[in-house]
């Protein structure tokens, strides 16, 4: 136990920010804790790394690590984040957004992102809501599902994360739990050791803001509910269609090696100096 203590903190800020942010049951912790082993695993240097986040709750992770950090506006870290790549591709980027930030506000950008390719590791936490700012639905909060703004129940279709990156070109696309903290471990250092656009969707339940309105009487009745609905994409296959509703398909969605952008300029750039 003290060897995991002093592995975590050689990768945390030493500062007054902690207790951290996060709400009691937020699944944001445990994603943080999972980044960390991943770096850790891949045998990382701390100033190789790039932890690019944009706005929302899991928007406060980059605070906690020690990584080169940047803190975006809302919606629009891909963007800084291929800039940053596109500046020097020798350094492994990594994003962080929130469902909210990656897909509402941020969409287009994932999508072009996706399009082009880039060597970028992209991990959208997915609460199903807007937690920062009030618990507003947002464009992954489930039909039917009750918040501060659709408090009779949403009557919008939900986007599929996975389902998007995948159709967009992204190169490597899965989708974990944080009651899969292996599993999210093993998908997480896959997206930063692939070449091109890795995007990684994280279920972390939020049962501040959704949770209490949609009759989860307490955070560890979500992570139940979560343990018990995750199916792995193997399994969900064989199961029958009536007992498909509602299940939270887990594993690798789409793998393909396809080189990045970054790559790609590399190689123009050689070629017209004549080095190739």
């Amino acid at each position: 136990m003290a060897k995991v203590t002093q592995l975590i903190h050689n990768y945390l800020r030493h500062s007054k920010r902690f207790p951290h942010v996060f709400c009691p049951g937020c699944g944001h912790g445990i994603v943080l804790g999972s980044l960390i082993r991943s770096v850790h695993s891949l045998g990382l240097a701390k100033d190789d790394v790039v932890l690019v986040a944009g706005i929302g709750c899991s928007g406060r992770i980059p605070v906690y690590v020690d990584f080169n950090s940047v803190h975006t506006t809302h919606g629009r870290a891909l963007t800084f984040a291929t800039g940053i790549k596109m500046a020097n591709p020798r350094l492994t980027v990594i994003v962080i957004m929130g469902d909210g930030d990656a897909l509402s506000i941020g969409g287009n950008h994932l999508i072009h992102a996706a399009r082009r390719n880039i060597g970028l590791a992209a991990l959208v936490l997915n609460n199903h809501i807007y937690g920062m700012t009030g618990g507003q639905s947002s464009c992954t909060t489930p039909l039917g599902s009750y918040s501060t703004t659709t408090p009779f129940g949403q009557l919008e279709e939900e986007f599929d994360i996975s389902r998007v990156a995948k159709v967009c070109g992204s190169s490597f696309v899965a989708r974990t739990t944080v009651m899969q903290a292996r599993h999210m471990d093993k998908m997480i250092s896959t997206a930063i050791t692939h070449p091109g656009f890795g995007m990684v969707e994280i279920i972390s339940p939020c049962h501040t803001q959704f949770g209490r309105k949609n009759r989860f009487k307490t955070s560890v009745d979500m992570y139940r509910w979560l343990q018990k609905k995750s199916v792995s994409l193997d399994k969900f296959q064989e199961l029958p269609p009536e007992k498909r509703k509602d299940a939270v398909v887990t594993g690798i969605f789409e793998q393909k090696d396809c080189i990045g952008l970054e790559e790609k300029h590399a190689r123009m750039r050689r070629e017209l100096r004549g080095e190739t």
